[in-house]
């Protein structure tokens, strides 16, 4: 078989499935996959299988959940799973140096950021935040340091004006799949020419949290909508009505003035809010504290 090639697949969320499918949709022999432990979810605490998981066990591909790569156990399922390459999205740990160095082909990491460009756990998030037009996904070969390996293959996507962090999400979750075949056959055919990062123009991405959720309306509109965009669907970016909370999920700039911050100037058939710079942006979409959203 020309594709040929003991895969160890190793990712977590949502947005590593796609390139778990590739992988085994196009030939490779995928000897199992390693992912986070379950863990508990919503109200009743239920453990909960991560996507990959979900997936992989559909497939009938073998799941490991260990809680750590470093010692002994994990290196003795290494050698008797004996990949030729191992492929990393999203998985969420650190690899060690023995794992990082025992197959053939090394490991490839899938990575949503167009690399020096934000490195770390939020890169999608982060762009929008940010106000970049466009974005896109690199393969690299993985080293010890966080998103700093050698690049291998990079494609770019736009990032409409409106288009929110989940939307950018699963486009890049598509595009990361594509790539990463497109690496790995590259890989066999030793046609890939890695290239060193300038790591003198890194940016870095961190982490999300709910502490970045409130919307400061004297900032401008434009920042005020990159924010909603960039923290949609979580944690949401929220904000103080009648002493509530309110999650705002969408939102648009809108072509009206205000006169100060905060200031609602229009309630009939739309929400729009001024901003620090008297521009405004109407809200689309929201979700009062406790009930579902809504337009």
């Amino acid at each position: 078989m020309e594709n040929y090639m003991r895969v160890l697949f190793m990712g977590t969320p949502d947005f590593a499935v796609p390139t778990l499918r590739a992988l085994c949709e196009s030939g490779y022999e995928v000897v199992g996959a390693v992912t986070q432990p379950d863990k508990p979810k919503g109200r009743g605490h239920h453990l909960t299988p991560p996507p990959v998981k979900v997936f992989a066990t559909e497939r009938g591909i073998p799941v490991y959940q260990p809680l750590t790569l470093k010692g002994e156990e994990f290196a003795a399922l290494l050698a008797t799973l004996d990949p030729e390459v191992i492929v990393v999205v999203a998985y969420g740990k650190i690899l060690p140096v023995n794992v990082l160095e025992y197959p053939k082909y090394k490991c490839v990491n899938v990575h949503g950021s167009l690399l020096p460009e934000y490195r770390g756990a939020a890169p999608m998030q982060r762009a929008i935040i940010d106000g970049k037009t466009e974005t896109g996904i690199t393969t690299m070969m993985m080293d010890v340091g966080l998103d700093t390996g050698d690049m291998l293959i990079m494609r770019d996507i736009e990032i409409g004006e409106n288009m929110t962090a989940g939307e950018l999400h699963d486009e890049l979750s598509q595009l990361g799949a594509a790539v990463l075949e497109e690496t790995v056959n590259a890989l066999l055919k030793d046609e890939l020419k890695p290239e060193k990062q300038n790591h003198e123009e890194f940016t870095y991405a961190s982490m999300l949290s709910k502490d970045l959720s409130p919307i400061d309306w004297n900032c401008s509109a434009k920042d005020i909508h990159n924010k909603i965009r960039g923290l949609s669907p979580w944690p949401s970016a929220n904000a103080k009505l009648n002493g509530k909370t309110v999650k705002i999920h969408r939102s648009i700039l809108a072509p009206e003035k205000g006169t100060y911050a905060g200031q609602i100037v229009e309630t009939g058939k739309r929400l729009v809010v001024c901003c620090g710079d008297m521009n405004c942006i109407e809200i689309l979409n929201l979700q009062a504290e406790g009930k579902k959203a809504m337009s």
